[in-house]
This record gives structure tokens, C-alpha cells and sequence, in this order.
């Protein structure tokens, strides 16, 4: 079933346990298949991926529950293991013997798990700012706020570091930060808090599935030393983008991320936040094209 607008059209397939769910087809070419981040935010947010989709047709998929994809029976598979089934569904739903693969943020996660799984299905994989804790990588809070108070000084940016802080604070505490603290920390994620950024912060809430992003990372979502181990046999071509400015993962953390692939590249925008095609469209496009044509 397929519906569209004059530059997207909605698509639906059922997966492997009978849930529907949508994925967007924006542009022409070689196809690039999309995992939006959150945990759990509908791909409405990744737009065009800075004009990607002048040269790739991109298909970008809602996550089970999110977007214009349905909730599932069974919501404990909102777990990011029980989606990498969801993904093999899409592949094979399209007809693709292997795919070119694009995961922001959280859904670095997703593809981690998916290539391991199904390594020969993978042909070249982008993590846009991925969080890593499938490898078993992550920022210290120490790390992170150091990181953050590089932008001290100028506003919006004390106010949201030491909101920040608080957050921060609270997770080491194990407990939940207040949502407003989070809120007024968004001018972090993004290396320009301009209006672009501000509207694009702003659908976060409306777009993203508390309940689901809350199941994402879940105990016994991932076996670490496993999944290093299937990496660095995958015979794909990968490129970890970091942004200069993003804390997590900083530049270092994602070239370590990078140095678990037999052929892993990092490369940093200059001036990049956690949503890099945003902060310098042109490069961004250009950089992953460069990638998925030629390789690093």
C-alpha cells in the first residue's frame, strides 16, 4: 500500500511478527535505507539528510510504534534486539540482496546489531552520531561535560550547560531527569541554536514514543563482547560521522567505534552538533555520497 505528497511517498509491509510498518521514499537512485534515532523518534526529523536524496533514493523507516508505523502486540519488542528482524523485514520487503544503510544517534545501535546479525546483507553502513552501547562504548558524565563547557560563555549556552549538569547529576544518581532540564539542554545538540534548530528541536516531543524509547536499551538488549567480535569480521565498508561539537559521541569515542570495523573510517564535520546535516547541509550530503559511491 503506498500514499504520497509531491516529494515522498509513505509505504507500508508487515514484518515478522504482523505489525505494519511505514517507510518514506524520498528521491532517486541507488537505494539507502534510513533508522532515525530518539530512541524512538519517527524519521519525519531526518528531512532529506541535508539533500541527500538528490542523488540516492532514500527510504527512511518508522520504527514499530512511532510515525506512521503501528504499535505492536507485544510492546516488549521495543527492544532494539527484537528490531533487527524489523530491518531484515524491510530488506527483504524491497527486493534488496544487500543495502546501503544510514543510522542516526540511538539506531547506531540498531544497525551495530543488524550488521552482526546479518553481516552479508550489509554492503556499506553510516553511523551519523551514533550512540554505541551495543560495543560497550560510552561517554563518561565527566567526559560529556567537559565537552559541553567548550561552548561556555555565550548564550543560549551557560543556561543549557547547567541545565546539562543537573540532568547529568541526576542519571549518576539513577534516577530520571526532569524533563525541562533536558529541554533547556538542547542547544547543545546542535552546533547553530538558530531557528532551524529550534523548530527541528522542538517536534521532538511530538514525534518520539516515550514508552518505546524508554524499551529501547532495555536489560538484555545487548551482549557486547558477541557483537565486537561479529564486527570485525564484516567484510562493508563504514563510515562513523562525528560532529565537532557533539559530546556523545565526541570525535574520540566515534573513532574508537570506528577502529572495531576491518574497514572503519571516522571522519568529523567541523562545526557539527548531533544532527550534523542541519549544521552544513552541503558538506554533510556531500561527505556520505563520497562514501556510499566510492568508499571511505
Amino acid at each position: 500500500m503506498a500514499t504520497s505528497t509531491p516529494s515522498t511517498c509513505t509505504f507500508t509491509f508487515t514484518t515478522y511478527d504482523g505489525t505494519e510498518l511505514a517507510y518514506h521514499v524520498q528521491g532517486e537512485g541507488e537505494p539507502l535505507v534510513c533508522l532515525p534515532g530518539g530512541a524512538m523518534r519517527a524519521s519525519a526529523y531526518l528531512g532529506d539528510l541535508g539533500g541527500l536524496s538528490a542523488g540516492r533514493r532514500l527510504i527512511l523507516l518508522d520504527l514499530r510504534g512511532t510515525g506512521d508505523s503501528a504499535v505492536p502486540a507485544d510492546t516488549s519488542t521495543y527492544r532494539v534486539d527484537h528490531q533487527v528482524a524489523d530491518v531484515e523485514a524491510l530488506r527483504s520487503h524491497l527486493g534488496l540482496e544487500s543495502v546501503d544503510l544510514l543510522a542516526h544517534s540511538a539506531s547506531g545501535n540498531l544497525a551495530l546489531l543488524y550488521a552482526a546479525a546479518h553481516p552479508h546483507r550489509v554492503r556499506r553502513m553510516a553511523l551519523v552520531t551514533p550512540t554505541c552501547w551495543a560495543v560497550d562504548l560510552a561517554e563518561s558524565p565527566e567526559t560529556r561535560l567537559a565537552d559541553v563547557r567548550r561552548r561556555a560563555g555565550r548564550p543560549p549556552y551557560d543556561t543549557a550547560i547547567a541545565a546539562y549538569e543537573r540532568a547529568l547529576a541526576v542519571l549518576a544518581a539513577g534516577g530520571v531527569p526532569d524533563e525541562a532540564d533536558w529541554a533547556a539542554a538542547m542547544p547543545l545538540a546542535y552546533g547553530s541554536w538558530d531557528g532551524t534548530a529550534r523548530a527541528h528541536a522542538a517536534l521532538s516531543p511530538v514525534q518520539k514514543n516515550a514508552e518505546a524509547s524508554a524499551a529501547f536499551a532495555g536489560p538484555g538488549a545487548f551482549d557486547p563482547p558477541a557483537t565486537r567480535a561479529a564486527l570485525g569480521r564484516l567484510a562493508g565498508e563504514v563510515l562513523v560521522l562525528a560532529g565537532e561539537l557533539d559530546s556523545n559521541p565526541s570525535p574520540a569515542l566515534a573513532a574508537r567505534l570506528a577502529e572495531l570495523f576491518a574497514h572503519g573510517v571516522v571522519d568529523v564535520q567541523s562545526g557539527g552538533g548531533h544532527f550534523p546535516w542541519l549544521d552544513e547541509p552541503r558538506w554533510f550530503a556531500a561527505r556520505v555520497e563520497r562514501f556510499l559511491a566510492h568508499g571511505a
